[in-house]
Order: C-alpha cells, then structure tokens, then sequence
C-alpha cells in the first residue's frame, strides 16, 4: 500500500528524472547516424507494398513524359525557326528593299523637281491656279 499513497495528489510533486549516471550513459542514439536517403528508404516500410509500387510506376511513367515532352518541344522549336527563317525572312526582307527603293525614288523626285513637287507625287504643281485662287 505504501506504493500507492506515494502517487496519490497529497504525497506531493515526484521526480521524473534518470539519474545522471543514465543520462550520460546513453550514447545509443548517437552511434545511428544515417544518411538523409537512408532514412527516407526506411520510411518506405511503413507503406504498404501495393502503395510503393504505384508511386515507383507514378514516378516512372512522370520522368518518361517529361523526357518525351522535351524531345518534342525541342523538335518542333528546331522545325518553327527553320521554316521561319526559309519561308518568312526572305519576304521581310524583300519588303524592306521594295520601301527603301520607293524611299530613294521619292528623294530623286523631291531633288529634281522641288520639295513641293516631291511630295504631291506628280504634276499637279505645274497646272496654273484655278481663277479664284489669286
């Protein structure tokens, strides 16, 4: 009966603690050192096996089609700049050459014939003005 009155509310607070020679003694947990990977492989255990297998084919199945995904993506890009630089840069750059010929003729006409002329874009300028106009 004495072990009992010693854990009843009225015997008052008691000590929890080891004694020191149990404290410093206990080195176990410090030999276990283990990797981060180690810990995680060890952790699989408490899964079932069907859940494991279902994640591994999850994981495999998500790095094949990333892998396809970035074959493909590289493929189209390499044929979009290609076809780009066949079908579309020969036509910018012709249009460029016809504007800056159009520019050229526009700067001859606007030097042989005046500023005034040049800009009207023909001989509108040499007709004499019409009666109510002086």
């Amino acid at each position: 009966m004495a072990g009992i009155k010693e854990l009843s509310p009225d015997a008052g607070p008691v000590e929890t603690r080891a004694p020191e020679d149990e404290i410093e003694g206990d080195d176990e947990d410090d030999e276990l050192e283990e990797t981060l990977s180690e810990r995680l492989w060890g952790l699989t255990e408490m899964f079932p096996e069907g859940m494991r297998s279902a994640a591994g084919a999850t994981l495999h199945c998500s790095l094949s089609l990333a892998k396809t995904m970035y074959s493909f993506t590289r493929s189209a890009l390499w044929v979009g700049t290609t076809s780009f630089m066949i079908l579309v840069l020969p036509v910018v750059f012709e249009t460029e050459k016809l504007q800056l010929e159009q520019q050229q003729l526009q700067q001859q006409r606007q030097i042989l014939l005046g500023p005034n002329m040049g800009m009207s874009g023909g001989m509108a300028g040499m007709m004499p003005p019409g009666p109510g106009k002086m």
